[in-house]
């Protein structure tokens, strides 16, 4: 193999190193999926919205259905607000639930749609009702700190005779 060949390699894997460092930075920025075609609007409220970020995937059955497209503070409830983007075939009853999810014990977090029973779909702009708030790993452990804080300290054991 001649130099020229040598040369060309050398520059196939520099442009592989490229494109996976590009790889990687988009599924990072999670811009990796792009919701294609059209969509819908429709927003929820929640207490605590955790680490939910802008582009997040929102997930049914664990089958991304849209996109985070914005979240802002309501300044009369003092709640989250957050707005999704759901793709047109994606229909959901108009009793559906949010609940903001992590991926695995400390993974990013996202809004898993629960369907209800209802006749009728949740239509452009409308607001779910029924929403479960973030579980912060935090707060989870400062309730178990305190409750055992909580419980009266175990009797000594009576002493031997």
């Amino acid at each position: 193999m001649g130099r020229r060949g040598v040369e060309t390699l050398v520059g196939l894997f520099v442009l592989l190193g490229i494109l996976a460092i590009l790889f990687l930075a988009l599924r990072a920025a999670n811009l990796g999926n792009f919701v294609i075609g059209e969509t819908y609007l429709i927003t929820a409220r929640f207490d605590n919205i955790g680490g939910l970020k802008v582009r997040s995937p929102v997930k049914s059955a664990g089958v991304t259905v849209g996109r985070i497209k914005a979240i802002a503070l309501d300044t009369n409830t003092y709640q989250g607000r957050v707005t999704m983007e759901l793709e047109q075939g994606m229909l959901f009853p108009s009793d559906t639930s949010a609940k903001i999810l992590t991926s695995g014990l400390l993974g990013d977090q996202f809004i898993g749609l629960v369907p209800g029973g209802s006749d009728k779909n949740l239509e452009e702009g409308a607001e779910i009702k029924l929403t479960q708030s973030a579980v912060l790993l935090e707060n989870l452990i400062g309730q178990f700190l305190y409750n055992k804080a909580a419980d009266p300290p175990d009797a000594a054991p009576a002493p031997a005779k």
